[in-house]
């Protein structure tokens, strides 16, 4: 279909490695970004002919590099090398960096986007055209094609049974997540990349295809401005980084295309718009919410060895609807690798030590606040550093610190009912808990900023969609409201969070999304 607009010539490959030159491209989408939403939206562009431009700031990994050593992993596959925070550093933000984007590092959790969240969409934000039924295809494409399906439950690790056997003895709601995984040997170093090609992440599935439909792929290629001429993105402009660092090689890559589609993530997405002037309104990085997640660590008589098998296959839901005016919250499991732990465990000399001493004995719980839903709830902000870099603020109010502490007590009492001895709070100085009577503890506890140890590994909002281009930036259709050819096809045009790992609606958001863009360069 479409030949007057199909891609000339084989795709390519070039990494800040290879790039010794500046270089200039048409292109009929220029996709920036190439984690969920970007490698999914590249791979069907260039299916239906169109030549595609896809541009990544991190690097080019493969699996003969990825030697499952954190000391290697963060600096290369994670922003900020995995420093990245609030500004407060109240929150540390996990984001991936990388061709793959997220995907490349996540613990490879799938959920379909529940319906209540798309109704809540509709009714709250104008919200059109995204329904189940709209979506359904979308999600069965891409769940065929990267092979999602549920983990059995006697498959999972003794991190993981935990949460399965706490939850049964509790009577609380408990079930097996759904992975994108074929072949998988049960390792347990999802975060740190794939070295078997087993997680069917975004770096060896759909930037595969769009590179074999004839998609050009520069790597450590960081956007740094949208040209815009009359209405209509008209150039991005792009550096080249020195592989493996922030630092400018000295070249450019600049890209003229027919239509601009931003798939950089909730943080890097509105960054990129508001160092291009293109905040009309006010609301690019607004909206922006996280997931805040608190965890639970907790000692056994008998080896968890948290740090093998697959780190997330077991969820509960059963706290996810609290009730008018409380956040909800959803139970997760976290690995249990020494430099992750060191970095999170409270507590400093011997109370640190007794932690990293048992770790082949350690549980590790989070609970996943529910943000996004609450009247009034705006969430952070994402703004400009004078340098340019992103800046996140985020504001915690009351109804996340209570959520985030009765979260806390949940997780206690599952690893209390599971067997643990000793569980450990992640205070600056931890709170203690060996029984059901321990758990008024956690009432007493400083829940303040810095005071905990606060995580996001879900990152969302920044460039909401929505029907009133006063309260949104982009459309029902992930059009820019005032740029005519600009779309946003990431985790960033949330309305809110979703209450569930985000990266399966990302895909399917993006695989719809690529239908009527392809139409639109028709």
């Amino acid at each position: 279909m479409a030949e007057s607009w199909r891609a000339n010539g084989p795709g390519r490959i070039l990494t800040g490695a290879e790039i010794s030159r500046d270089y200039e491209e048409r292109a009929d989408a220029c996709v920036i970004g190439s984690g969920a939403g970007g490698a999914t939206m590249a791979a069907r562009l260039a299916e239906m002919g169109a030549r595609v431009v896809l541009l990544e700031e991190g690097g080019l990994y493969t699996r003969d590099d990825f030697d499952m050593q954190e000391a290697t992993a963060y600096p290369r596959l994670y922003q900020e090398a995995g420093q990245r925070a609030t500004a407060d550093l109240a929150i540390a933000v996990l984001q991936g960096r990388c061709v793959g984007g997220g995907t490349t590092v996540n613990w490879t959790t799938s959920f379909r986007t529940p319906d209540r969240v798309l109704e809540h969409w509709r009714s709250a934000h104008g919200v059109e055209g995204l329904d189940p039924a709209t979506l359904a295809p979308h999600f069965d494409a891409v769940e065929q094609r990267l092979e999602i399906r549920e983990w059995p439950p006697a498959q999972a690790n003794a991190n993981n049974r935990v949460l399965w056997d706490g939850c049964g003895k509790l009577g609380w709601k408990r079930a097996p997540t759904r992975r994108n995984v074929s072949g998988c040997a049960n390792l347990g170093y999802c975060g740190m990349g794939c070295p078997i090609d087993a997680k069917r992440s975004m770096d060896v599935t759909y930037v595969p295809d769009a590179v074999k439909r004839g998609a050009h792929l520069y790597a450590n290629t960081r956007a740094v401005r949208i040209d815009l001429h009359r209405k209509r993105a008209s150039l991005v402009r792009a550096e080249v980084l020195e592989p493996g660092t922030d630092r400018p090689k000295g070249h450019t890559v600049l890209v003229k295309p027919k239509v601009v589609v931003l798939c950089g993530g909730a943080i890097n997405s509105p960054a990129l718009l508001l160092r291009s002037g293109l905040d009309f309104n006010g609301r690019i990085g607004r909206r922006t919410f996280l997931h805040p997640v608190v965890a639970s660590v907790a000692a056994f008589r008998q080896r968890i060895d948290g740090f093998y098998g697959a780190p997330q296959s077991i969820t509960s839901h059963q706290f996810a609807d609290r009730g008018p005016g409380k956040l909800g919250f959803f139970l997760e499991t976290a690995p249990v690798h020494p430099m992750l732990a060191a970095t999170s465990a409270g507590g400093f000399g011997a109370a640190h030590q007794e932690v990293m001493a048992r770790l082949g004995h350690v549980c590790a719980l989070i609970g996943i606040t529910i943000d996004g839903f609450l009247p009034g709830e705006e969430g952070g902000t994402v703004s400009l550093r004078k340098d340019g870099r992103a800046r996140l603020d985020y504001k915690l109010r009351p109804q996340h610190w209570e959520a985030l502490r009765e979260a806390n007590k949940a997780l206690a009492r599952i690893q209390l009912a599971a067997g643990a001895d000793t569980v450990w709070s992640l205070h600056e100085d931890p709170v203690v808990l060996r029984g059901e009577a321990d758990l008024a503890k956690l009432d007493r506890a400083p829940w303040r900023p810095v005071r905990v140890a606060l995580f996001t590994a879900h990152q969302m909002g920044g460039c909401a969609m929505g029907k009133d281009p006063d309260k949104s930036v982009v459309s029902s259709k992930l059009r820019h409201h005032q740029v005519d050819n600009l779309f946003v096809a990431d985790g960033s045009v949330f309305p809110t969070s979703l209450g569930v790992n985000p990266q399966e609606t990302i895909f399917a958001l993006a695989h719809w999304a690529a239908g009527h863009i392809g139409h639109n360069l028709r």
